[in-house]
């Protein structure tokens, strides 16, 4: 299935965290969008593969994604040798995605940095004839999304009509992030507290106040953006 957009992340949930709202926003205008995570989060203290894998698939539904694909990149340790690169270059083929959705270029969690170089070079080289199978496809743009650690944004997506969806996709991660009511026995972590859930909301509303929106997720791009219309980047909302 070809896609419009693929969204990558190191782990399950890293995703739907980042821009699980620009994605619902995306598949409710009738775009094909997907997403591809690198690892199973095999190394992460909650939940089991298999867990983690159903949650996966649950959230993307909730976002109307059309496809969710998983590669062994290895958590906690992600690898960004040849093999990997070859492996992503294969999904970017047979996905054929236009924009590429991808982790933070630095994070507080190592695997996001390295997760990002990983994406970037791989989106590259898939547009090599003679790197790797498969037809050449270069996608057109990659923007990085943000995780732990801030930066400033190339642009903000108004994620406002589209909010419930995205709480409906961190619901599905009962293992990994606050569920109040629904607290299990394993370890607490960062990403499971009530904080950083409030925090998911609470900066969401601070990137939508700068556009004039309820919430907005942010997002890094390299290269300076085209623009059609200068009159769509006047921000809504109070003046």
């Amino acid at each position: 299935m070809k896609l419009d957009v693929l969204a990558i992340g190191a782990h399950p949930d890293d995703v739907e965290l980042g821009c699980g709202g620009t994605l619902a926003l995306l598949a409710a205008q009738g775009r094909r969008v997907g997403i591809l995570h690198l690892t199973r989060g095999e190394r992460g203290t909650r939940g089991t593969v298999a867990e983690r894998e159903a949650e996966a698939r649950a959230a993307a539904a909730a976002l109307g994604a059309a496809a969710v694909d998983f590669l062994d990149c290895g958590d906690g340790g992600l690898r960004r040798g040849e093999a990997e690169e070859d492996a992503l270059i294969a999904v970017l083929r047979r996905r054929r995605p236009e924009i590429v959705l991808g982790p933070t270029p630095s994070d507080r969690h190592p695997d996001h940095g390295r997760a990002h170089r990983l994406v970037a070079d791989a989106a590259f080289y898939a547009g090599l004839a003679r790197r790797g199978e498969g037809e050449p496809h270069r996608p057109g743009a990659v923007f990085a999304y943000m995780q732990n650690d801030p930066f400033e944004p190339s642009f903000i997506v108004d994620v406002t009509s589209v909010w419930e969806k995205k709480l409906a996709s961190l619901a599905a991660y009962g293992s990994q992030l606050h569920q109040p009511g629904h607290e299990r026995d394993e370890p607490m972590t960062k990403v499971a507290s009530p904080e950083f859930a409030a925090a998911v909301t609470g900066r969401a509303q601070h990137f939508g106040m700068l556009i004039g929106a309820a919430y907005g997720e942010p997002f890094l791009s390299r290269l300076p953006l085209a623009v059609g219309d200068v009159f769509a980047l006047s921000p809504a909302g109070l003046r």
